[in-house]
């Protein structure tokens, strides 16, 4: 699968596997793996990471490059990711006045409880770090919620 990946692909691949060698040993934790593909712009689920080997402890496996890269030539070909006008259709659902509002608190238990689920605390701080103050009834605008939840924690980077 590496053989998939082009050059400039495992140029990439290689430098961000270097930033998660902690111990400088040319090996990276398994636990870190979904990291290491988040910053190679890719948004697998904890589902996948843990399908293509990461670990949910650390030191429980460790990875070589030439192991790693078939999992990034992997994970790069999933298309099991959504993107920003797929979750916008979804929560059109929930818009029940069609106005791009829904309840903050539906969002939330949304976030809680479909999907890849979050806790009470995680939800609140994706809430907290990705909406606009709720209005007086307790709607916010879905689609600027989405966009800064879709540009990730350094948006400006992109």
């Amino acid at each position: 699968m590496a053989g998939e990946l082009s050059a400039r692909d495992i140029e990439r691949a290689k430098f961000a596997f270097s930033i998660y060698d902690f111990e400088g040993g040319d090996t990276v934790d398994a636990f870190y793996l979904g990291d290491v593909l988040r910053a190679l712009n890719l948004s697998p689920t904890q589902k996948l990471v843990e399908k293509l080997g990461g670990t949910k402890k650390r030191n429980e496996k460790k990875l070589k490059v030439d192991e790693f890269l078939p999992i990034y030539g992997q994970a790069k070909k999933d298309k099991d990711v959504g993107n920003i006008e797929d979750f916008t259709e979804i929560l059109k659902l929930y818009d029940k006045s069609g106005d791009g509002k829904m309840a903050l608190a539906e969002l939330s238990h949304i976030l809680q409880s479909l999907g890849e689920r979050l806790d009470k605390d995680e939800a609140e701080e994706i809430l907290k770090d990705c909406c606009e103050p709720e209005d007086e009834d307790g709607f916010i605008e879905y689609k600027p919620f989405l966009k800064k939840l879709m540009a990730g924690p350094y948006p400006d980077d992109a």
